[in-house]
């Protein structure tokens, strides 16, 4: 009669030697473990031998209390990444070495999967290389120029004096790179069983792809290509060439004159960066707001704050055709009223958005359909039109967030190559504008709300009213709160601040937990921070906080 059971354990969050021996610890101190093995952290898995009493949930318990993360692997798995298993050379097939190729690919080796991942451009994506990293560095650097002409403090004297923008741009590039060696290639090293590949995926069949003149039968794929720059078919606008927000952030000159189609965060970003700079720019939006997913209030006093810094912001505005006219590139268009309005600089920056990629990648091929923007389409598992293939990240052509798309591609792996399925619901989704002030919202704006049937109360607290902002002699902004009136549970919080981002997360627990308004005031928060803005506006629901003394609630 057998006194010992033997568990194998898929551990996941090892980065080291060191990680490995807590997990060891961590298994070795269950009461009825009588061995344990973590052979290579590089692997993520634990070999455990245990008395027939110990529970699987004991063990995985251990793992997490420890740090990290564990499920266990059946019996029937092979512990080895398996080729050639069912005429599949290998388990997995991820196209695209983004944030969510990089999840897959991570995903698939902590499980014990042999992976190959695909990249025809360049590895890291988007985010690393032309989006997230480089723009929010120049954002910071040109925030602090910024700030040395313009602040409130009386007997502090800074003067901006002049501006490197050739050596800032090396220096952003120098970044870009580092963090692209350090992100992607480097932790491939980590992980052996993950085959990197450079060249173009192309489906031949539905379980066919070429890569390069070569093929490969892999037993599962996950799309992740991510997506790219899109123009909007606004005649003339390829003829005058305009900028991206690649090639824009790659100017060894500023220009005199810019302006800016598109009034989204990219659009807004980019216009206050290059304003900051000294180039006389204009905002040109086809909506009636600026930032238009964002709350009104919100919008109008992020378009009056960059108006203050010399931006022309136009809103409501069809642009009908873009042309060259004398070295400059003018814009022909008319406002919400039907007025006739032209524009005229040295450079046009197009910031329209983006389309999922998907040419060229022999989809029909595989029986793949794909939505009207191109982006695939998948049930709520990630899973495609092929059952042999699924997509995550900005491919999918919604929440193109790159902290969605590691969620995503992780995800879609664990889906793919397991057999139980869990939903991508990726539940109260933060995002931010990193604009100065900057707009930090997640949930549902007060029209929003209405919109859907919700009894809604909803508050405003300008940052006048907020003791950080009052110190910092910054009390530009303000905390929108919304509310369900019949449950008290918040619907949505939106703040413009200038550090808005760093204190968004509360909100998102709130609506992700459920957290009522008067769980909010009854929360302590720290005194002189933004952070307590929040119990602030949520004070105001029922209190006038111009009338209550520091810290009191």
């Amino acid at each position: 009669m057998e006194s010992a059971r033997h568990v194998r354990l898929v551990v996941s969050g090892m980065t080291c030697d060191e990680c490995a021996r807590h997990v060891r610890e961590a298994l070795s101190d269950v009461p009825g473990v009588q061995h344990v093995e973590v052979q290579d952290w590089r692997m993520g898995r634990a070999e455990v031998v245990a008395d027939l009493g110990v529970s699987e949930e004991d063990l995985v318990r251990a793992v997490r209390e420890a740090g990290y993360s564990a499920t266990v692997q059946p019996e029937n798995e092979t512990a080895r990444p398996a080729l050639a298993k069912d005429g599949a050379d290998v388990d997995l097939l991820v196209i695209g070495a983004g944030s969510a190729g990089f999840a897959a690919a991570i995903k698939a080796a902590e499980l014990g999967r042999s992976v190959t991942l695909v990249e025809s451009g360049t590895i890291g994506g988007t985010c690393v290389n032309v989006g997230c990293v480089p723009s929010k560095t120049l954002i910071r650097a040109l925030g602090v120029y910024h700030l040395a002409a313009h602040h409130g403090f009386r007997g502090v004297n800074t003067v901006a004096g002049a501006l490197s923008w050739p050596e800032l741009l090396d220096q952003k590039d120098a970044l870009v790179q580092e963090l692209r060696q350090s992100k992607y290639v480097d932790v491939l090293k980590a992980y052996p069983a993950v085959t990197y590949v450079q060249g173009r995926a192309c489906f031949r069949d539905a379980a066919t792809v070429e890569i390069g003149g070569s093929t490969l039968r892999p037993r599962r794929v996950i799309l992740a290509t991510g997506a790219r720059l899109w123009l909007p078919p606004i005649p003339g606008l390829r003829e005058v060439n305009p900028l991206t927000s690649t090639t824009a952030m790659s100017l060894r000159e500023l220009p005199r004159s810019l302006i800016v189609l598109g009034g989204n965060a990219v659009g807004l970003e980019l216009a206050q960066v290059f304003a900051r700079a000294g180039s006389a720019v204009t905002v040109v939006e086809l909506m009636d707001q600026i930032a238009p997913a964002e709350d009104e209030e919100i919008s109008q006093a992020l378009a009056g704050y960059l108006e203050m810094e010399g931006v022309r912001v136009l809103t409501g505005v069809t642009t009908e055709r873009v042309e060259r006219r004398d070295g400059r590139v003018v814009l022909r268009g008319k406002g919400r009223n039907g007025e006739k309005i032209e524009l005229a600089a040295q450079e046009l920056l197009v910031a329209t958005g983006r389309r999922p990629n998907t040419e060229g990648l022999g989809l029909e091929n595989a029986g793949i359909r794909t939505d009207d923007r191109g982006g695939v389409v998948v049930d709520r598992f990630l899973r495609t039109t092929n059952p042999a293939v699924y997509a995550a990240g900005d491919v999918i052509g919604r929440n193109m967030f790159v902290y969605v798309a590691a969620y995503a591609g992780g995800l879609a792996a664990e889906n793919a190559l397991a057999q139980r399925q869990t939903p991508f619901e990726p539940g109260a989704l933060p995002r931010v504008t990193f604009t100065d002030p900057q707009i930090a919202s997640v949930g549902l704006t007060e029209r929003e709300a209405l919109t859907a049937g919700y009894q809604v109360k909803s508050v405003t607290l300008p940052l006048a009213y907020v003791p950080k902002a009052l110190t910092a002699r910054d009390t530009r902004g303000l905390i929108k709160l919304v509310a369900n009136s019949a449950t008290d549970r918040l619907l949505g919080a939106h703040i413009l601040a200038a550090d808005a981002g760093e204190v968004i997360q509360i909100a998102v627990l709130a609506l992700k937990f459920g957290i009522t308004v008067k769980q909010l005031t009854q929360t302590l928060f720290p005194y002189l921070t933004l952070a307590e803005g929040i119990k602030l506006a949520a004070l105001s629901f029922e209190k006038d906080v111009t009338k209550l003394s520091c810290c009191a609630g």
